[in-house]
C-alpha cells in the first residue's frame, strides 16, 4: 500500500483510491451520494482531506454489512467536518446500529437453520413458516394477503 507523506494534507481521487482499495469509480459515486466530499482545484481536479481515508474505510465496512447508503450518510453527516473523526465518534455511529445487525443476524440465523425446509416447498404457508412469519405474529395482527412480508423501500445501495 502505497505511504502518503505527512506533510501532505490533501489526496488526489488516484491516491485516495490506492490507498483505500475503492475503485475511482466508486470514489466518485460515493462523492455524488454525499458520503464523502472533495474540493476542486483551479484544473477542475479533485482533491480529499485526509480524513477521507477513514471515511471511506467506514463506508465499506458498513455497505459489507448490510447498511444502506441512506443509512450510512445520514451517520457520516453527524460527523466532524475538517477533522478525522475519533474512536468515540465511531463508537457512537456503531452503537446505533447495533439492534439494526444483531435483528439481521438473527434473520439469518432463522434463514441458516430452515433453509432446507424451504427449498423447493414454495408453500408460502405464513401461519407455520419460521422464516416469514415466526411465531405466528402475522396472525395475532391481521389476516388477508397483506401477511405477505413488507418491502422496505428502494436505497440506491450501488458499489
Amino acid at each position: 500500500m502505497p505511504q502518503i507523506p505527512e506533510k501532505i494534507h490533501e489526496l488526489t481521487v488516484g491516491q485516495l483510491s490506492a490507498r483505500s482499495g475503492a475503485a475511482v469509480s466508486a470514489l466518485h459515486f460515493y462523492e455524488a451520494k454525499g458520503l464523502i466530499s472533495s474540493r476542486r482545484t483551479t484544473g477542475n481536479q479533485r482533491r480529499y482531506g485526509r480524513d477521507t481515508l477513514r471515511r471511506v474505510a467506514f463506508v465499506r465496512a458498513a455497505q459489507r454489512v448490510g447498511i444502506p447508503l441512506a443509512t450510512i450518510r445520514q451517520a457520516l453527516a453527524q460527523l466532524p467536518e475538517e477533522r478525522t473523526p475519533t474512536n468515540e465518534d465511531w463508537a457512537r455511529l456503531s452503537a446505533a446500529w447495533r439492534t439494526e445487525l444483531d435483528e439481521r443476524i438473527k434473520q439469518l440465523g432463522r434463514l441458516r437453520d430452515h433453509l432446507t425446509d424451504c427449498i423447493g416447498c414454495g408453500c408460502l404457508s405464513l401461519e407455520t413458516c419460521v422464516l416469514s412469519n415466526p411465531d405466528d405474529v402475522f396472525g395475532e395482527r391481521m389476516a388477508g394477503s397483506r401477511l405477505l412480508p413488507l418491502r422496505r423501500p428502494a436505497t440506491d445501495d450501488a458499489p
